[in-house]
């Protein structure tokens, strides 16, 4: 009865009004994980002058490394909710259990392997490969061995909920999620500082510790709490998929299907790539800044472009979540066989998102001063990261069409064609502009307004694309 309710709102009756009520809750929601994450730097940042230094840089460094694992998990949760949301779109209930029976398989697998590495190999990672050295490098390997350890459990909670919304459940996911980040920052709290001295907002938390005994961990300690909360919330998203949508039932569950898995795979490494892709492109651009505008005496301009990239973040993932509306809808209505809706589904989001990154730019742009000097009040810092800001936030609209319209794309299973335009407007219009920028020795604030005009141009590359007549011929799994 649930699945099928979920079904006939996603196929049935109108369209922007059932958008609207599904894919609000997941914008908002993976926008609210970006402020708890804000905060969880936070309490690093309030360790102490003789360990906080080290632990930012520390966490730093192993966010990048942990992060590769999450990329690759998240575009095989991808490829298997554009699978799973077609079957469930066509009435094959049987086969879209199936499909999340086995792609839970392969990510567990995954997420093994990547416990193993961080298990036994932390300290090669952060001391050979990346070369850290000191209290950064000791520090570093021992939250590497805690967060790559548990990675399993961000794997299987980010593909759990992936499934979920591929069956047309939001408010439930989000809920989750949101759950497992409060309970995250009140273990930090309380591993972090330990019985020790904390902030002023956070000095309820040394008396808890105290009575249960728990010690002060520091760094590592905020790992654990990530992990821990993880895995809190894993058992009621497991209960739930079983009882409320049959997903491990008896008759779907079976031995590794390795053509399934061949298919998953085939689908999912282009997101995967296409993810890394724009990593890659934000760390060009903060070396060209840190080669080109910064000294050993002035660091102002690196400083200012990561506190924007952690704002701009935010803008990222709300566009993540109306990302995910859409892929649900244009999946299970081009399972059903509806592409005119299909295609319509995509417009409609990106439009939603579009909205909501112009009223957070204007967020921006009113209050920035207030929200930079949150994380460095330093006149200079503040006065670059503003100019980011005033220049790149408005094209904050042109980045959220983009991800939408390409998430889109991708639920009809063209995940090797999001990437391509992914490669061409971030190597052949951003790296090229910022490269000639900083070799001629422009101000820093022409990098600010090249990243404006990459934004603008995914907007005006996947309008471009979406657009073509017969986008969606093809079909999948």
């Amino acid at each position: 009865m649930k699945l099928e309710l979920n079904r006939s709102r996603t196929l049935e009756g109108p369209l922007a009004t059932a958008l609207l009520r599904f894919g609000s809750p997941l914008a908002v929601g993976m926008g609210l994980q970006v402020t708890f994450n804000l905060v969880d730097a936070y309490l690093v940042s309030r360790l102490g002058s003789g360990e906080s230094g080290a632990a930012l840089g520390a966490i730093g460094i192993c966010d990048q490394i942990a992060a590769i694992g999450s990329i690759i998990s998240f575009g095989l949760s991808t490829a298997s909710a554009t699978i799973t949301s077609h079957r469930f779109g066509a009435g094959d209930i049987q086969g879209a259990r199936k499909v999340a029976w086995q792609s839970t398989l392969l990510v567990l697998a995954l997420g093994l392997a990547f416990s193993l590495v961080g298990l036994f190999g932390a300290h090669w990672l952060m001391n050979d490969l990346v070369g850290a050295r000191g209290h950064v490098a000791e520090l570093g390997t021992q939250y590497l061995r805690v967060i790559l350890g548990g990675n399993f459990t961000i794997f299987l909670l980010l593909h759990w909920t992936s499934l979920q919304r591929a069956l047309g459940s939001s408010k439930t996911p989000v809920a989750l999620i949101l759950f497992s980040n409060v309970l995250n920052l009140v273990l930090a709290i309380l591993m972090v500082y330990g019985p020790g001295n904390a902030p002023a907002p956070f000095a309820w938390g040394p008396a808890i510790a105290r009575i249960m005994s728990i010690p002060r961990l520091g760094l590592v300690g905020a790992a654990w709490a990530t992990v821990l909360a993880r895995m809190a919330v894993l058992v009621p998203l497991l209960v739930i998929l079983g009882r409320r949508f049959g997903i491990f039932s008896n008759d779907t569950r079976g031995p590794l299907d390795r053509k399934l898995w061949a298919t998953l795979w085939n689908l999912g490494w282009p997101s995967s790539a296409q993810l890394v892709v724009r990593v890659m492109a934000m760390l060009v651009v903060q070396s060209l800044v840190a080669r080109a505008y910064t000294s050993v005496d002035d660091q102002s301009a690196t400083t200012a472009l990561g506190i924007v990239f952690r704002l701009e973040t935010m803008a990222m993932f709300i566009g993540l979540g109306w990302g995910s509306a859409a892929q649900t809808f244009v999946g299970q209505n081009l399972g059903a066989g509806q592409k005119s809706r299909a295609k319509a589904s995509g417009w409609i989001a990106a439009a939603y998102n579009a909205i909501m990154m112009a009223i957070l730019a204007l967020i921006y742009v009113s209050f920035g001063r207030k929200i930079v000097a949150f994380f460095d009040n330093s006149p200079q810092v503040v006065s670059l990261a503003l100019d980011y800001i005033r220049t790149v936030s408005v094209s904050y609209v042109g980045l959220g069409v983009g991800i939408v319209l390409g998430a889109a794309i991708q639920s009809a299973g063209l995940t090797r064609l999001t990437l391509a335009v992914d490669s061409i407007v971030l190597f052949g219009v951003l790296t090229p502009c910022i490269g000639v920028i900083a070799y001629l020795g422009l101000p820093v604030t022409r990098i600010w307004q090249s990243v404006a005009l990459s934004y603008a141009a995914f907007a005006v590359a996947y309008v471009l694309v979406y657009r073509q007549g017969g986008l969606f011929e093809r079909g999948i799994g």
